[in-house]
């Protein structure tokens, strides 16, 4: 069949949009490649540029000064990630699904006390005061993981997206002898893969970019995340009075803006390159989680 001629140049005026639209959405991320590797002085001089007039490693070569050090960091960072985000699925999905089935008698309660915390908290000190005096987490991996595994709102998408979920299927798992959480976890979960996928990348983006937990709680360096050790690294006055600037020349000054662009790299690379091998899986969970009628 051939496409009628309004459908073709509407096809083609929509691609020509979209291709504006992701052209301007890549040129920050690409001017921010282009300045990690030029030269501080053209920086400077010039501003910032699509190519660079001075291709060099500088900034690389001071945040890599200490590799042992970022290599540890970005373990630290994957660990309470992979770590924070499973378990933090597990603990939302269970309450989001408490939470949408009627026949509980206090739902209601429960989800007002929750929504309760959107509107106030304790606040930092009490905060600080409970996971250092009363928890004893202070320099623990725990600090890291365990006060961002459960949001509020996170709980209240995920109920308002299992009530979606029609009552018939936990009906016909209980006449078939099935229990609450062989219904929770074999039925509910497949049928929720785009609930999961959504909070799942809300979780891993809060923990890959966290770093004030650990400025707040972990002392050892050796248990920085990669956030906070990059943070340490930039807001530091001290770091340009290090052996960075002897190792880049006694005539050159230690990089400040380039710094700042290769320390963006390094955080958001590994992010942006794995989104394609991540994207499937999303759109694979929005096709299971599809009610046949």
């Amino acid at each position: 069949m051939r496409a009628e001629r309004s459908t073709i140049v509407f096809n083609i005026i929509g691609y020509i949009v979209i291709s504006i639209f992701t052209l301007l959405c890549a040129l920050p991320f690409w001017l921010i490649i282009s300045g990690s590797f030029s030269d501080e002085n053209d920086i400077i001089r010039d501003g910032f540029k699509l190519i660079p007039q001075n291709f060099t490693f500088d900034a690389y070569k001071s945040v890599f000064q200490n590799p042992e050090q970022i290599f540890s960091a970005y373990q630290v960072t994957i660990l309470v990630t992979l770590a924070g985000t499973l378990l933090g699925l597990f603990l939302t999905s269970m309450a989001g699904y408490v939470l949408s089935r009627k026949d509980f008698k206090y739902r209601d309660n429960l989800a007002f006390f929750i929504y309760f915390t959107t509107l106030f908290s304790g606040g930092l000190i009490p905060w600080y005061i409970l996971i250092v005096n009363y928890l004893d987490w202070k320099d623990s991996f725990l600090a890291l993981v365990i006060p961002g595994l459960m949001s509020a709102w996170n709980i209240i998408l995920m109920k308002n997206f299992m009530k979606s979920i029609p009552d018939s299927i936990t009906e016909s798992a209980k006449i078939d002898g099935a229990g609450e959480f062989t219904i929770y976890l074999k039925l509910i979960l497949p049928l929720a893969t785009p609930g999961l996928a959504t909070i799942g990348l809300f979780l891993g983006l809060s923990y890959w970019n966290d770093w004030f937990a650990a400025n707040m709680f972990i002392t050892t360096e050796s248990k920085y995340p990669l956030q906070f050790l990059l943070y340490k690294i930039l807001a530091s006055a001290a770091v340009l009075k290090t052996d960075i600037a002897g190792n880049l020349g006694p005539d050159m000054k230690p990089p400040a803006e380039t710094l700042k662009m290769a320390v963006a790299i390094i955080v958001t690379g590994p992010i942006v390159f794995l989104y394609p091998f991540v994207q499937r899986y999303f759109v694979k969970g929005l096709t299971i989680g599809a009610v046949k009628g």
